[in-house]
């Protein structure tokens, strides 16, 4: 992070006024004072980078006044100077929390390796306390063998080496993550930080500050300069997560960003160069975005210079098998479970699966199946969680049960009450489950003394014992357990 603000606290005129004009030709803000009291009093109003502090002033003694520092949340890095240096009062500044220390006189190339060395440590700083409070990335590298994976490999190794600006397109679930992760990891940048904003989860008046930045007092709230994810990411690369969600008018003042590679943060007038290579991803077709002007042409164009698509997991079968063995082992490790297996009908069940959630939908089954197999070592088919697209999901057919005279049927277009929907919704359950009410009472998540009751009560019947009143033979085998909406809703 560049060193922008600075306090100097120094009684010697000569050395105040020479080091004064040598930082502010550095382009440096300068507040130049000869007291403690003056300084401490500026720091309330501003906040500042760095300060030039005397070890001795004519109201006290700077290495209390570091102490002091140390104590504050948005403490500035603090460089000693003296006049009478001696290893001891080097060792006392150090300890006492010193980023650096100076013996006076000094030349101006000690000044600026000591600016240099603050902007690294700053920066290194704000990245690494960004990267923990964003929790890091708890995911998988690219896993498949089939023909579109090892494509998608090829051309991530041939732009990774490239400056060049990527657009990710694909499904949600797909991996468009991993994939900006791989090209960040492959290119010449990967010692540098790799800076994630998601952007459908900022809400649309803070994405201009997350972006770009902010000073103090740019808005009610910010009582601190704040640097953007674009500075943050400086050398490195920055994803911008979902691009497609960004509002118009943050789209005109990104667009200028990827154009001229400088920003101005919110309430601020200093122009900032950055060096970042960006990849965006979205789960859109950003054409059909352009048509309907809900995003901007120009800003497409600049960011689909190198356009990637991912295939989603239906286009990759033969890795289907693969990595559901990877996650069961994953998995089984991270809940402490036994070691599992699959039976011989789960591939035929996971390779006729549609998969609409993707990777991230077989992740979520296969942790599912691992957590509720309990003991067995065995995962049988009937453990997983199975949902097809919403459009494809037909409506319940007649179960061996008979329904009710004046059933509300869902296709004929009638609007359902709360009591008829419902009572599809148990005879939809019987039918997957092959009239097995034990299952069914399962997945449905109640008792099966209340699914008999409820089925009595559809057939006009009541049973005061507890019996059941025309009960259909019940098996120990049923059908699939489906569950209404198996698919992960994360972003990438």
């Amino acid at each position: 992070m560049p060193i922008e603000k600075i306090i100097l606290v120094e009684d010697d005129q000569i050395i105040r006024r020479n080091l004064e004009s040598l930082l502010r030709q550095r382009r440096c803000e300068v507040f130049s004072t000869v007291t403690l009291a003056a300084a401490k009093e500026a720091l309330t109003k501003d906040t500042f980078d760095l300060v030039f502090l005397d070890v001795r002033l004519p109201d006290g003694e700077g290495t209390d006044w570091l102490k002091e520092l140390q104590l504050s949340p948005q403490r500035p890095l603090v460089v000693m100077m003296t006049g009478f240096g001696s290893v001891e009062s080097a060792v006392e500044c150090m300890r006492g929390g010193a980023f650096d220390y100076l013996i006076k006189p000094f030349a101006d190339n000690q000044i600026d390796v000591v600016l240099k060395k603050a902007e690294e440590f700053t920066r290194i700083l704000r990245v690494n306390q960004f990267l923990t409070k964003d929790g890091g990335t708890a995911g998988f590298e690219l896993l498949g063998r089939s023909a579109p994976m090892e494509k998608l490999r090829q051309l991530i190794r041939q732009i990774a080496r490239t400056q060049a600006t990527v657009l990710i397109q694909g499904e949600s679930g797909t991996g468009k993550e991993l994939v900006a992760q791989a090209i960040h990891k492959e290119s010449p940048r990967n010692a540098a930080p790799l800076i994630k904003v998601n952007c459908a989860a900022i809400p649309e008046n803070l994405i201009e500050s997350e972006f770009f930045g902010h000073e103090k007092g740019a808005f009610t709230g910010a009582l601190n300069k704040r640097e953007g994810r674009f500075e943050l990411a400086h050398g490195g690369t920055i994803l911008l997560d979902e691009i497609s969600e960004i509002s118009p008018g943050v789209q005109a003042k990104l667009l200028r960003v990827l154009q001229e590679r400088e920003l101005e943060r919110v309430g601020g007038n200093r122009t900032i160069k950055v060096d970042v290579r960006v990849i965006a991803t979205t789960n859109r077709l950003l054409e059909q975005s352009v048509q309907r002007k809900e995003f901007r042409e120009d800003l497409y164009f600049r960011l689909n210079v190198v356009p990637m698509h991912v295939p989603p997991l239906r286009d990759r079968r033969p890795d289907i098998m693969f990595l559901a063995e990877y996650f069961l082992g994953w998995y089984a490790r991270k809940h402490g479970c036994p070691a599992r297996r699959f039976s011989d009908d789960c591939e035929a069940t996971l390779l006729a699966h549609h998969w609409p959630g993707n990777v991230r939908e077989l992740q979520n089954v296969i942790e599912r199946a691992v957590i509720m197999t309990s003991d067995s070592p065995v995962i049988e088919s009937s453990h997983f969680c199975l949902a097809g697209p919403l459009s494809e999901v037909a409506p319940p057919a007649a179960t061996s049960l008979d329904k009710p005279a004046g059933a509300v049927s869902r296709t004929a277009g009638a609007f359902l009450t709360l009591h008829d929907l419902e009572k599809e919704h148990i005879y939809a359950a019987l039918e997957r489950c092959q009239d097995n009410r034990t299952q069914a009472a399962k997945i449905l998540d109640i008792s099966v003394r209340t699914l008999r009751n409820k089925l009595n009560e559809y057939n006009g019947c009541a049973d005061p014992s507890g019996g059941a009143l025309g009960s259909v033979p019940q098996t120990e085998t049923g059908g699939e357990i489906p569950e209404a909406d198996c698919v992960a809703g994360s972003s990438a």
